[in-house]
């Protein structure tokens, strides 16, 4: 563990949705992990219980609010209130993986904006600030009306390709709203980009039109930001062998992986898969084609300068 971090206020605490990342962010910061516990009476009403005084402190609860969904967006909202009615300074929201992301406008007639609600529930519960990796569309953090640090794991995940020293290679973005990723991680590997034009006719399913862009003799990578069922990502990665590509890879930021998205990846023309944990990878998905890098150490250095006053844009750059 990293010696004792120098003020005393700074607490760091983990809900149920990702313990190993809490508790690598603390181990980093050089802090022990708050004492508290979260138990369920038998009718499924989550009670918590925080086990040390915090009173005065800057405290920094980690919850993605992943699968469990709703589960984990319970969990801390009555963490909020608790750490409140028990007098802390600040209540900063550690939230690698935003949930409801996706449904952050009105694609149709009478559809609700669902990324917006929960951000005015975290407000109204109590948050102070928010720390965030990745959000599905970055004007998400218009919807709150309290500091939002945004941070990108696209160096995390460019470092590692540029190790492997790839020849000649393409970075591809799976759709149109991806481009401005992709071409961040094109820069970092001084690569072309392409770009997959595709139609979705309905949630979770994709169907590949074609691509724009040369991929012909090319190792691809594929980025994307969420890889939920993996039906995009997989048609994405065969369309690019069809059309050329040597070798395809894919990373994304966020490995939300529902229902066949393991079996589909193990089927597909994808050679390796790197995600970050910003979601736990459970035993349900574990794949031999699937790598994990951490984004703790990214995570704590932004919670340090944001306890010490100082830039976080520094860690974009």
């Amino acid at each position: 563990m990293a010696t004792g971090y120098k003020d005393s206020k700074l607490k760091v605490f983990s809900l149920n949705s990702n313990p190993e990342l809490a508790k690598e962010i603390a181990e980093n910061i050089g802090v022990e992990l708050g004492k508290c516990t979260v138990t369920s009476f038998s009718d499924g009403e989550i009670q918590i219980n925080i086990e040390e005084s915090i009173r005065g402190c800057d405290v920094y609860i980690v919850q993605s609010t992943s699968e469990p969904v709703n589960e984990h967006i319970m969990e801390l909202l009555i963490m909020i209130d608790a750490l409140k009615r028990a007098s802390a300074r600040t209540i900063n929201i550690v939230m690698p993986y935003y949930g409801y992301a996706r449904q952050d406008r009105k694609a149709r007639a009478r559809e609700p904006i669902t990324a917006k609600l929960v951000a005015d529930l975290l407000e109204t519960a109590g948050a102070s600030r928010v720390l965030m990796l990745d959000l599905h569309a970055p004007q998400i953090q218009g919807f709150f009306n309290l500091p939002i640090d945004h941070l990108v794991g696209v160096p995390i995940l460019s470092d590692y390709f540029e190790k492997k020293n790839f020849e000649d290679v393409v970075i591809v973005s799976p759709d149109h709203g991806g481009v401005t990723r992709a071409r961040k991680m094109a820069d970092r590997l001084k690569a072309p980009i392409a770009i997959i034009d595709k139609r979705r006719p309905r949630p979770n399913v994709s169907e590949v039109m074609n691509i724009v862009g040369n991929i012909e003799g090319k190792t691809a990578i594929i980025i994307d930001d969420i890889i939920d069922t993996a039906g995009t990502i997989t048609l994405a990665a065969n369309a690019l062998v069809e059309n050329g590509a040597t070798e395809v890879y894919a990373c994304c930021t966020h490995p939300v992986l529902s229902g066949p998205a393991i079996e589909r990846i193990d089927r597909s023309k994808i050679k390796e898969l790197v995600v970050t944990n910003t979601i736990p990878l459970g035993e349900d998905k574990a794949s031999d084609k699937i790598t994990e890098l951490s984004v703790a150490g990214l995570i704590s250095e932004a919670i340090i300068r944001v306890h010490e006053r100082q830039s976080i844009s520094i860690l974009f750059d």
